[in-house]
């Protein structure tokens, strides 16, 4: 028998095209390292450029950027760390580990936004790392022979230069997080099932598996739980070994996993016990903690039913289509990787072990994530967990190009040459020019334009992370000039560079050309972002208001919720109170008796402004503030920026 693959009898009602042989087999050559230094060094190069280089600019957006910030600051200064508060006021919304990440890197480095991003940037090269680790488990025996760590490079530099890792990294939220939970989880996991086919104790991998799920949950609740678990169960279930279950330590698992997550999720309950809600609402006439976040945030958003319903749901769709678009231009080649990964599961026990092990894992890890957030509520960024999968496909067929000249790999190699031919070049050909086009033809602003000024409001796509994207205007492209120009070339080098490479056989430097003009444009967008910031951010405002220096008796007053200009808080350390503002994240925590008195009216406003203390009012529409508040005593512009203003009375 080859000693590349088995041949099993599949047991009743489990399809012998799913079911691989039991146990792993190796080849029998001597052992060798399986990672790179050169590679390492590399994908860590790649990270600094990208992840480190981008955390000092621009300032925190408002809204859940600057408001888990905040929270982490506040946690801090109250010396709290199981009570999430914002303003002031208590927060339900999330679990806390995002908070102690930022919170523990601004003990150390001080209460800079740059300390706060930090530990997500970290994150996101233990993500790196770890797509680099379970690639060279996938596809070493399809690797070249000198470098048996390709499949994890190509994985780990598709990952490290897609638009989504990188979009979704310039804020802090824990989405990325999940990627890295998600693929240690499975990697631990088959760890954990060789050594029980070999009858070795898989203690080890099982107690680990539970410590990650166990970070899963408190970055994100209970989905911590149902991915990592859900592949677990349906990979046993497909492969006819539920039986293993038993093999996996549940009962030390369970106890790791209570250990290290429950304690938090106990004395928030606990500290944060049922209180008489209003009626007329749609909540409980009793409700704390658990109400909101075991029932609220998990069960009611899963079916659209959250109280208040202030998130908007993505079409699926697009929602598919985005997943696609976040992994470019590496999305290239998955049509064919998914082919072939889908022709290594119908062989069955015809094809190496490994190969239907990648299989097998890498499509239902991506369909698990994807088809969840299909059934449920959706946000443009759901998706991350599963681009890890993706990549890992793409770098899967990448790889078998690299080797030899075997049927599978000439098709492989035919393959990428084509995608790259009939879709990347015309897709990033055209975006050149169209990116050139207005580097060129884009009018020059006069000097000190606010951006605010040259775009067009679209209040209707502002649910979506991105939605601001649609208020550019051509008047406004003038403003980014540079990182449009930047983008055209570097367009011309992921898709006619990288084919021309690919074409004479050069396939590895292909693919770092295809990486290195990714960098170029992901640091565009970034050098976007920070021009487009005085719109997405408020730090420039909070900085005038500094210079102002507050009083004690002074008061910072936000014309609307706090989302709309939350990274006040961070930057000036002082309470905001809100004009009509207790809606949506604040709702809930302001029925409790420590809530402080910071929800203002028109009336009470018109009081303060009238008083003696001096009052600085943060609003989007400075001309109806003005003429509402003139009777009432002066009204002078502090600072204005990104169709922003702040006006004093003094």
């Amino acid at each position: 028998m080859n000693a590349s693959a088995q041949f099993v009898v599949a047991p009743s009602g489990v399809p012998a095209a799913i079911r691989p042989a039991s146990a792993p087999i190796e080849s029998k050559a001597p052992a060798r390292r399986s990672w790179s230094p050169a590679s390492i060094a590399i994908i860590v190069l790649v990270w600094c450029i990208l992840q480190i280089g981008g955390l000092f600019t621009p300032g925190l957006l408002d809204d859940v950027d600057s408001i888990y910030t905040e929270i982490a600051r506040e946690m801090l200064a109250r010396h709290d760390y199981v009570i999430p508060y914002i303003n002031g006021v208590r927060f339900f919304d999330k679990p806390p580990l995002m908070y102690w990440m930022a919170a523990a890197s601004m003990r150390v480095f001080g209460p800079h936004d740059w300390a706060a991003r930090l530990p997500l940037a970290l994150g996101v090269l233990a993500l790196f790392l770890a797509v680099y680790a379970l690639g060279i488990r996938f596809f070493r025996t399809l690797s070249p022979d000198r470098s048996p760590d390709r499949g994890g490079f190509y994985a780990a530099l598709a990952l490290a230069t897609s638009i989504g890792p990188y979009l979704y990294t310039r804020f802090y939220i824990p989405d990325i997080l999940l990627a890295l939970w998600m693929t240690l989880g499975v990697h631990l996991f088959l760890i954990a099932r060789d050594r029980v086919h070999q009858n070795r104790s898989a203690l080890l991998p099982c107690v680990t598996f539970a410590a990650v799920m166990a970070l899963n949950v408190l970055t994100k609740g209970l989905i911590g739980l149902i991915f990592p678990l859900g592949f677990v169960l349906a990979f046993l279930a497909l492969t006819g070994e539920l039986r293993l279950l038993a093999r996996l330590n549940p009962v030390i698992g369970t106890t790791i996993f209570l250990l290290i997550a429950a304690p938090w999720h106990v004395l928030a309950a606990l500290r944060t016990p049922s209180i008489p809600l209003p009626s007329g609402l749609g909540l409980p006439s009793h409700g704390g903690w658990a109400w909101f976040y075991l029932y609220n945030e998990h069960i009611a958003r899963f079916l659209g039913r959250r109280i208040p319903h202030d998130y908007g749901q993505v079409p699926i769709p697009l929602f598919w289509l985005l997943s696609a678009l976040w992994i470019m231009p590496w999305t290239a080649f998955l049509v064919p990787a998914i082919i072939r990964h889908i022709r290594d599961l119908r062989s069955g026990a015809m094809v190496a072990a490994r190969r239907h092990e990648a299989a097998l894992s890498l499509l239902l890890w991506a369909a698990l994530v994807l088809g969840f957030f299909t059934l449920s509520s959706r946000q443009e960024y759901y998706n991350l967990p599963a681009l890890p999968a993706l990549a890992l496909m793409a770098a899967g067929l990448l790889t078998r190009a690299d080797r030899g000249s075997s049927s599978e790999n000439v098709s492989a190699r035919s393959s990428a040459l084509r995608w790259t031919l009939f879709f990347l070049v015309p897709l990033t050909t055209i975006i050149s020019v169209v990116c050139g086009y207005f580097a060129v033809t884009a009018p020059h602003p006069a000097p000190g334009t606010d951006i605010a000024s040259l775009l067009a409001a679209n209040p209707q796509f502002y649910n979506l992370s991105l939605g601001h994207i649609f208020d550019l205007t051509g008047a406004a492209m003038g403003l980014f000039r540079g990182p449009l120009a930047a983008v055209a070339l570097s367009m011309l080098t992921i898709g006619a560079g990288s084919y021309l490479l690919r074409r004479r056989g050069l396939l590895y430097a292909a693919n770092l050309m295809l990486a290195a003009g990714m960098s170029v444009t992901l640091l565009a967008a970034h050098e976007g972002l920070a021009r487009f910031y005085p719109i997405l951010g408020s730090k420039d405002l909070a900085l005038a208001i500094n210079q102002a220096a507050p009083q004690p008796t002074d008061q910072i007053i936000l014309d609307g919720e706090l989302t709309s200009g939350s990274s006040l808080i961070f930057y000036t350390h002082q309470q905001l109170h809100l004009i009509n503002g207790n809606v949506n994240g604040l709702w809930y925590g302001a029925f409790w008796p420590d809530s402080p008195h910071i929800f203002e009216t028109e009336k009470t406003l018109r009081r303060l402004w009238s008083g003696p203390g001096r009052i600085f009012l943060f609003t989007y529409t400075p001309s109806a503030r003005t003429r509402d508040l003139t009777p009432f005593g002066p009204v002078r512009v502090l600072d204005s920026a990104g169709g922003k203003t702040v006006l004093t009375n003094r």
